[in-house]
């Protein structure tokens, strides 16, 4: 006979036998781990991967502290995400901007006995964004030396702190021989590199350049005329941050299609009559390139289909057509002011013609493109006709290198 105490002891032990034996490890639910058929479940319908693709965790074994990591295989990690550059590179470049410039000295004899540590100093010249002038001494820089050299310097005439440089000096020998007198940094190594010129008004040279008895008596005197020729090389660097890869881009060829315009005449809207010659042309691109064109144009209101230039010659007009639609000069400007020998020729030349149609027309690049050509047929015969050309004509940059060029050469 069992006692209700005792018969409600065993049924509450009954009631809670499963949870006691999980937490011995008795359960059969305990059992059932081991059973292989579970160990990879099946995956869901919607997975997908097949069964041979999910791998178990990796149970690695525990630390000092009694914790373990646990670890997805290699097969499960993520792709690397992050984006991929494309490659940069830079190149430092150090090079020379190199200039030259001719400085003529007139009258040596005079300029004697002016006092040692005295100078003459040439224009000033810019290479390298930086001014320059050449100093000559003509009683040497030196009073230990008794003016028995003359000396020749390189200054910086301009603001500059550590400027470097190359320079060459260059005695001109007259007879035309070629057997000039060269100092120069460009042809040989320098242990120390460029010279460094620390501030405005320092200098580089020699202060025994020439012995002056020698000078005298030498092909580097003529008429009593000493030529030096300076040349500065400006040390510059720069970076090119460039990528790798680039893509080059052709010069502007808006010329051609603006040549081929006026070769087809197509859209043409006026007619230049010109000694019965015909040109047809547009008004719009006239206009932009020529304010005498533009004012005759829309300034005027001058309507005529037909306009009649009586101020020029055909071959004449045509080169300004040339130049107004492609920047350009013809081949017959080239020619002539290269073959042009005689005083009479310069002046009845087309480049001279086409010099003064420009300065009509207001097409001041065509004035400066003439004035260049003409500027190579400057000699000490037609040096003067040349300079009454370039007067005539506002052509000041001619009439400056014809006044400079008489004054060199003033004595022939």
């Amino acid at each position: 006979t069992i006692s209700p105490e005792r018969e409600e002891r065993q049924q509450h032990r009954y009631r809670y036998r499963p949870i006691l034996n999980q937490k011995r490890g008795k359960s059969k639910r305990r059992k059932t781990l081991t059973n292989p058929a579970f160990q990879n479940p099946p995956p869901p319908a919607n997975s997908l991967f097949s069964p041979s693709e999910i791998s178990p965790p990796e149970i690695h074994p525990t630390d000092s502290n009694g914790n373990s990591s646990i670890r997805r295989s290699d097969s499960m990690a993520k792709p690397d995400t992050s984006p991929v550059l494309s490659p940069t590179s830079s190149r430092s470049v150090t090079q020379t901007v190199n200039g030259s410039h001719r400085f003529v000295i007139q009258g040596y004899s005079l300029a004697k006995g002016m006092g040692v540590g005295k100078h003459i100093a040439s224009d000033n010249f810019t290479v390298g964004g930086y001014q320059w002038a050449i100093y000559f001494y003509p009683d040497g820089k030196n009073p230990e030396d008794n003016s028995a050299y003359v000396s020749v310097f390189i200054a910086l005439a301009s603001e500059g702190t550590d400027v470097r440089a190359l320079f060459e000096l260059t005695l001109v020998d007259q007879s035309e021989k070629g057997k000039h007198k060269v100092h120069s940094h460009f042809d040989r190594s320098l242990e120390s590199g460029p010279y460094t010129l620390k501030y405005r008004g320092s200098m580089w040279g020699y202060k025994r350049f020439f012995r002056r008895a020698m000078l005298e008596t030498s092909d580097y005197l003529k008429n009593d005329c000493l030529k030096i020729n300076c040349t500065v090389g400006v040390v510059v660097s720069a970076v090119d941050c460039s990528r790798l890869h680039s893509i080059q881009v052709p010069e502007s060829d808006i010329g051609a299609h603006f040549g081929t315009l006026l070769e087809t005449m197509e859209g043409s809207d006026v007619t230049f009559n010109v000694a019965g010659e015909k040109f047809e042309a547009h008004k719009l691109v006239l206009a932009a390139r020529s304010p005498l064109f533009r004012s005759k144009f829309f300034d005027c209101a001058e309507d005529s289909e037909e306009i009649v230039i009586t101020d020029l010659e055909p071959d004449v007009f045509k080169a300004i057509l040339h130049f107004i639609y492609r920047d350009t000069l013809t081949e017959d400007v080239g020619n002539t002011a290269s073959s042009s020998s005689s005083l009479s020729s310069i002046s009845e030349s087309l480049t001279a013609k086409l010099l003064a149609a420009a300065d009509r027309y207001g097409l001041d690049r065509l004035r400066l493109m003439c004035e260049s050509h003409l500027c190579k047929d400057i000699s000490v015969a037609s040096v003067a006709r040349i300079l009454a050309l370039a007067d005539s004509h506002h052509a000041t940059e001619l009439k400056a290198v014809c006044l400079k060029f008489a004054a060199e050469n003033l004595a022939d």
